[in-house]
């Protein structure tokens, strides 16, 4: 594992999962672990069947995987037709995990074997509790937490980063998931099955649109003193269509701001920085004309005439609008990827600042050990827009999939924390939806493409999900933020 890439990263990731899973069983018989979502540079998980696992229990689990990594036992993995599974899976009371099974349209899955413990994994494992020799387990209550190599760093754990707001959102989201009545992929399929996808739709809209208004309402009990409202987020995590939506709340409040692109003040393309690979650096924060920004941005504020640029992609200069000038209690709106960076705006206050962090936060399991993960959803969303509007195929996205990762690794995510407030973009109806549009793409890839095994993995989570009808999708508004990338949003003229 000497590159030890995103995916290894999982691998490793879901065998130390089976491997809790055993300590669990060994050490707290008729407890369960539920594997969460990432959080700090690790993983969330809860052991359901306490209340809260203490200290002395989360010392005890640790040992216990210590000596099995130790032991270096097989971890066999076993290929079974389908029903056999349900039914096996049901005799040992995995009740969650033969349900979801009874809707995936597949012959055979697999079952992994460590010693007694039988379970079930999408994905693949290591061969061998030995190759996950790195780990650590910390207290994070009401659950823990579970610390594996980061990418790039195969023998290396990171350091645990608490992200309270970050926590928070993952804990809004299991709530929206109650109100909708969705616990797992298997409860959202019954709500497809059963015809009741209009009312999901509605509910899932309905809890964004209020979400987004208490948001503007934040801002306008505070509008005297805000004057620049920031919003920043990963690749296809609906920025564009947050700040819209966000823009009408507040016209709604009676304020009208200046939405102004970042976009426009690209320098010139021959100040434009390079990467490691000599290609122009369009997402590094010195490739804005930071000095012309942030006197800009002043000047506005302060109330004096501006003459905004418009950048010419084409040419790779700048031309300029008519002077404009902005009334005493009129906010700008920014977005894009830099926008939490003290940085971009240092020369505005903190206190007349407001940042939005905005991500589409998954908080939906396949089972209690297989998650769905955050990167996913927006991996899907963004073959499906590459697709649509920008003419990429989903082999183009997937190639270029781990360098936009790693851009967000090095310019979003150490800033996430500095947010006023985040915003969970995700749908629960959303990867039903994204299956019929995304499927036929990546299905195209051939067996050839070096992106065929990405693809492979993307179609396995797809098989677990039955898809929107495509008669439901009149039910989904105009100025949803999944019309971003499915079309037919009323903020995109040519969407």
């Amino acid at each position: 594992m000497q590159n030890y890439t995103e995916n290894e990263a999982r691998i490793y990731a879901r065998t130390l999962a089976l491997i809790l899973a055993k300590a669990v069983a060994d050490i707290m018989p008729g407890c369960r672990l539920v594997v969460e979502h990432s959080l700090g540079n690790g993983q969330y998980c809860e052991i359901h069947g306490v209340r809260h696992i203490s200290p002395s229990e989360i010392a005890q689990l640790k040992k216990r995987m210590t000596e099995l990594v130790e032991a270096n036992q097989p971890i066999i993995q076993e290929t079974i037709p389908r029903q056999q599974a349900i039914a096996l899976f049901e005799n040992i009371g995995k009740q969650e995990t033969a349900h979801i099974l009874r809707y995936r349209q597949v012959d055979k899955v697999s079952v992994y074997h460590l010693g007694n413990l039988i379970d079930y994994f999408y994905e693949p494992l290591f061969t061998s509790t030995g190759q996950a020799k790195v780990f650590d387990l910390l207290p994070y209550p009401p659950g823990l937490i579970l610390l594996y190599p980061k990418v790039g760093q195969p023998d290396k754990l990171p350091e645990f980063t608490d992200l309270p707001k970050l926590a928070a959102i993952f804990k809004e989201a299991e709530e929206w998931a109650r109100i909708l009545g969705i616990g797992y992929v298997s409860s959202l399929n019954d709500v497809i099955d059963k015809g009741d996808t209009s009312e999901l739709i509605l509910i899932s809209e309905a809890l964004h649109e209020k979400r987004t208004a208490d948001i503007a309402d934040v801002i306008s009990k505070n509008r005297t003193q805000i004057r620049l409202i920031s919003i920043a987020g990963p690749s296809s995590s609906g920025k564009t269509s947050f700040a819209s939506r966000l823009y009408i709340q507040l016209r709604v409040n009676g304020i009208k701001p200046l939405r102004i692109s970042l976009d426009n003040y690209f320098l010139p393309r021959e100040f434009t920085p390079v990467d490691e690979n000599g290609q122009p650096d369009l997402e590094s924060l010195e490739a804005l004309d930071l000095g012309l920004f942030n006197d800009q941005l002043k000047a506005l504020i302060e109330e004096d005439e501006v003459s905004l640029p418009v950048f010419n992609f084409k040419t790779g200069l700048r031309q300029y609008m008519p002077p404009i000038r902005l009334e005493p209690d009129q906010p700008i709106i920014i977005e894009g990827i830099h926008g939490l960076n003290e940085r971009l705006t240092q020369a505005i206050h903190k206190d007349r600042k407001f940042k939005i962090y905005i991500s589409a936060l998954t908080q939906l399991n396949i089972d209690e050990h297989n998650r769905v993960p955050t990167t996913y959803a927006r991996l899907l969303r963004r073959i499906i827009r590459d697709h649509q509007f920008r003419g990429a195929d989903a082999s183009r996205t997937l190639q270029i999939w781990p360098s936009v990762r790693s851009g967000e690794e090095r310019n979003i995510f150490p800033y996430q924390e500095e947010a006023d407030v985040m915003f969970n973009s995700s749908l629960a109806y959303e990867i039903p939806l994204l299956k019929r549009y995304v499927e036929p793409l990546l299905k195209e890839i051939g067996t050839d493409d070096p992106q065929y095994s990405r693809a492979v993995q993307l179609l396995d989570l797809l098989s677990h999900f039955i898809p929107v009808p495509a008669d439901k999708e009149v039910n989904i508004p105009p100025n949803s933020l999944i019309r971003e990338f499915t079309g037919h949003s009323c903020f995109f003229g040519k969407n």
